[in-house]
């Protein structure tokens, strides 16, 4: 039994079909349930919050039967029993069979979702909050008619998001991406038919994870002459507000044609995160 929470959005009961590794710190894996028949999006950057299990135990637990109170219901299950909340961008979605894909990054050391993801196989369940509505507020890359460049820039949380951004843009508009990973292995092939100059940047394992190795190489770039920019940047907090200053303060490229996204905060979990309000 699946409850509608706040539409465009509800829950869906998930199963792992498979799970494939892209790189040393990167896992593919493959979702499927007949709810997946009421998900509907458009992509790009569309975000997704997903439970997972406790360890020991083989259901999430979410009080879905609390219709809109499932939120409250949900903080105040025990710690050992409460479902592991994440937030996910969607990579893929197909039809016949129906199924989606979620890349998750694994971290040394590795935090729930990590964890999970390094041991996820075939039958495992999860629980999905996701749109039921193809465009719906969870999608934040909305780069306005008129825009004649886009920019990106993402660390390797933002990957998904980049790839499926990338794969949405239309042949010929000039596209400037800039990615940071932790190894060379991740780097991938992206598919896309715009015009689009990607940048992969391998992190020093010595250098603070807080300072974006973009913020010099974007500085020293001479982007193409534009009249209309659009620029998305996502990844973490603090790398994104000093790269947000950058493109308004320094470039002056219209705060309103800027979106920013702070997937996540060094040296905070997703749960201190929420409980500032963050």
């Amino acid at each position: 039994m699946t409850t509608a929470v706040a539409a465009p959005f509800r829950f869906f009961s998930l199963q792992v079909v498979r799970t494939r590794r892209l790189g040393p710190s990167l896992v593919r894996v493959t979702f499927a349930g007949e709810d997946l028949r009421h998900f509907f999006s458009d992509g790009r950057d569309q975000s997704l919050s997903l439970f997972l299990p406790q360890p020991g135990r083989r259901e999430p637990r979410v009080p879905v039967e609390l219709g809109d109170g499932w939120w409250q219901g949900w903080r105040e299950l025990p710690d050992g029993v409460r479902a592991v909340m994440r937030s996910y961008t969607l990579r893929a979605l197909r039809r016949n069979p129906d199924e989606i894909d979620i890349d998750f990054v694994l971290h040394t050391p590795a935090g729930p979702a990590s964890h999970w993801a390094s041991r996820a196989a075939a039958g495992d369940r999860v629980l999905l909050l996701g749109p039921a509505v193809a465009d719906n507020r969870a999608i934040r890359f909305r780069p306005p008619q008129d825009t004649d460049l886009v920019v990106v820039w993402g660390d390797e949380t933002a990957l998904p998001a980049v790839s499926a951004i990338l794969e949405s843009l239309p042949a010929g508009l000039r596209v400037r991406v800039w990615l940071e990973v932790h190894d060379a292995g991740t780097i991938q092939d992206l598919a896309t038919a715009a015009d689009a100059d990607i940048t992969w940047l391998v992190q020093d394992a010595q250098a603070a994870e807080s300072s974006p190795m973009a913020l010099g190489p974007l500085r020293d770039a001479r982007l193409p002459p534009a009249e209309r920019p659009y620029v998305w940047i996502a990844g973490e907090s603090s790398c994104v507000k000093r790269l947000r200053r950058h493109f308004v303060g320094e470039r002056g490229i219209d705060r309103r044609r800027v979106t920013f996204v702070g997937y996540w905060r060094q040296g905070l979990s997703e749960e201190q995160l929420r409980e500032r309000g963050e």
